[in-house]
């Protein structure tokens, strides 16, 4: 039963929305401009589109896909990065940004379309908390009023959630400890909305299990929010993978990593950040995107998704330590 309509191509989306404004970019530089991106976004999407895998059974030909990957996105980004483009389509349009968003999801779709196809995967308004708001006591005694708290995430691969809410007294927990629960009557008419059916509401949400901030480039105060960010998923889905990818990096060596709650940080060129009116100076060279930073994060997103999450203490006091490494 699919539960929502979600497009993984935020870029493909984002210039389509930026074609289709009724106000916006209707001068005629950005009409030429957006004729002239979407000639080679078409291109870019269809040749990731006909290349194949990598999926999660490996195979001697992973490097050479991956590197493949990486050549159409640095083919589109070099293209797309121009100085006329750049400053035409500030950072606030998100539109040199969500290219890396789309990359991730060509990069892994093969890899979580081996679990099915109810694997989510893309951009997500994700599962934050859940907490009870019920208007007195003698409504929560008919239903718990919960809601969820969501986080938008840059890109996850994860699991889409049904669930339903409803008030019971003790002696009906105890007697109906082993009946099957009723099936639900009525779906939701939005996907972030609760629906309620008598005593009975129920709701849908995202579970991130891969999480990957996408960046430019990535300062302190952006990593102090990463690792926010990672803590409160890590506390309310333990098992889960948060990454930060970025082209650039902005920190000195005076930053202890090892502080921070995300279990990796990629920097795609190797580079360090330049402002963007000093990457068009005569002088300034631009690092490439290396295919082998990529396959290192392909290859942990993998292996975490294909290994047996299993722990705790039972596990642990077999081998005599309990926290895996």
């Amino acid at each position: 039963m699919p539960i929502a309509n979600r497009n993984p191509l935020v870029h493909g989306s984002n210039l389509e929305q930026k074609e289709n404004h009724r106000t916006k970019y209707r001068d005629s530089d950005s009409r030429r401009y957006l004729r002239e991106i979407r000639v080679e976004y078409d291109k870019w999407h269809e040749a990731n589109l006909q290349l194949i895998g990598p999926t999660s059974t490996p195979t001697n030909r992973d490097e050479e896909i991956i590197t493949r990957r990486v050549e159409f996105l640095s083919e589109y980004k070099d293209f797309l990065d121009q100085q006329h483009y750049a400053e035409k389509f500030d950072s606030r349009s998100n539109l040199h940004s969500s290219v890396l968003e789309e990359f991730l999801y060509y990069l892994f779709r093969d890899l979580a379309g081996d679990f099915g196809e109810n694997a989510l995967i893309g951009k997500s308004h994700s599962f934050k908390d859940i907490f009870f708001v019920p208007p007195n006591y003698s409504q929560m005694l008919k239903r718990p009023y919960a809601r969820i708290e969501k986080k938008d995430h840059d890109f996850v691969i994860g699991a889409t959630i049904q669930a339903s809410f409803e008030a019971a007294s003790p002696s009906e927990i105890d007697a109906n400890s082993n009946e099957m629960p009723t099936p639900f009557q009525e779906q939701p008419g939005r996907y972030s909305e609760a629906t309620v059916v008598g005593n009975t509401e129920t709701h849908i949400f995202d579970i991130p299990v891969v999480v990957i901030e996408c960046k430019t480039y990535l300062d302190k105060t952006m990593l102090e929010g990463a690792s926010r960010a990672a803590e409160e998923l890590k506390a309310r889905n333990p098992n889960s993978l948060y990454l930060v990818v970025m082209e650039w990096i902005k920190l000195t060596s005076d930053v202890n990593l090892r502080k921070y709650k995300v279990d990796q940080i990629y920097v795609l060129r190797q580079q360090k950040n330049t402002d963007r009116e000093f990457r068009y100076e005569e002088g300034y060279v631009k690092n490439s995107i290396n295919p082998t930073v990529v396959q290192h994060l392909f290859k942990k997103v993998r292996d975490y998704l294909t290994m047996d999450w299993v722990g705790g203490i039972e596990h642990g006091i077999n081998r005599g330590w309990l926290i895996d490494e």
